[in-house]
């Protein structure tokens, strides 16, 4: 079957049945508007050398220096209920860390906002997270924040499912795009207690389930 490109600046208009390959991905589409950049210079993302050189902001404005989590297993998400319980069940040897992002759906409101929504939209039900709230961030394309641009170098893909991305490219708002990229909300990264990162969880992965994985890395623990 032939395949035609209509080329305007970064826009494609794709007719007919399309396999399309951009830094290694794969998609198939019919008829469909893709916007893809590709720039004339190259934004290096910075990539910390370790993750106790990382540092992010909190809902409150505090700047937090992740050399306070040393010898403590982390578990990174954007925000899900379970993880108030995973960090009940382990309050002193595990951090929960929740990162809002803005990019899948555009489902989180401003900074200001979040927790107001926690509490009554999404997961609502007065729920009140017990762990650090971040502020709001890019988890993909050219403003990643330095969290998920170190995360996703050493985990480039979900152990559980690392063929999956986004699937309709009506989501797909950031650039560039890469293979290594998050596909939706809900992706989980375990970190070890000596900053190893271990595993990362897709989406489709339950929160809850990472807890036999929580269970092995604190073994490792000095108590």
């Amino acid at each position: 079957m032939n395949t035609e490109f209509r080329k305007n600046r970064n826009t494609f208009l794709v007719v007919n049945h399309l396999k399309l390959h951009v830094h290694g991905l794969v998609w198939y589409y019919n008829q469909w508007y893709i916007n893809i950049s590709f720039p004339t210079r190259v934004k290096m993302t910075f990539i910390a050398k370790t993750f106790y050189d990382l540092k992010a902001t909190t809902l409150e404005g505090d700047m937090v220096d992740f050399n306070v989590f040393r010898g403590r297993v982390v578990l990174i998400e954007n925000v899900a209920s379970e993880l108030n319980e995973l960090q009940r069940r382990y309050p002193h040897r595990l951090v929960v860390l929740g990162f809002p992002c803005n990019q899948f759906g555009y489902q989180n409101c401003s900074n200001g906002e979040i927790l107001n929504s926690l509490q009554h939209v999404r997961p609502g039900g007065g729920f009140q997270p017990n762990f650090t709230m971040f502020e709001k961030c890019d988890v993909n394309g050219t403003n990643t924040h330095p969290v998920f641009a170190y995360l996703k170098d050493k985990l480039p893909y979900p152990d559980d499912d690392p063929n999956s991305l986004v699937q309709d490219p009506k989501f797909l708002v950031w650039s560039p795009i890469s293979r290594t990229d998050i596909s939706w909300n809900f992706e989980k990264f375990l970190i070890g207690p000596e900053g190893e990162p271990f595993k990362r969880y897709s989406k489709k992965f339950p929160t809850i389930d990472v807890e036999p994985d929580i269970q092995r890395l604190l073994r490792l623990t000095k108590t």
